[in-house]
């Protein structure tokens, strides 16, 4: 019987580490993770019709994901972005 190698214990922990509805905003971050050589993942999630109008007619949200034990140093990151792109930004809670 072979076992299966894992890349660690963390897979499938990844937590949200921030979401926004501008896209330019989301290039703007996932640049900056990737010069900072944070590993993350994205993904777009659709708004319900409905509730377009709260978000000012966007379809849908980026959301980037970090491991957990790299969300100090993510936020760091982030902190040093352009204000203009950071205020479009909803940072999570951790």
């Amino acid at each position: 019987m072979s076992t299966i190698k894992k890349l660690g214990n963390f897979t499938g922990n990844d937590i949200e580490l921030c979401r926004t509805t501008n896209e330019n905003a989301g290039i703007q971050t996932v640049q900056a993770l990737m010069d900072a050589r944070i590993p993350f993942t994205r993904n777009s999630k659709r708004i319900p019709f409905f509730q377009r109008e709260r978000y000012n007619g966007a379809r849908e949200f980026m959301v980037i994901s970090i491991n957990p034990h790299r969300y100090g140093q993510a936020r760091r990151v982030i902190d040093q972005i352009d204000s203009l792109y950071r205020r479009r930004l909803v940072l999570s809670n951790y």
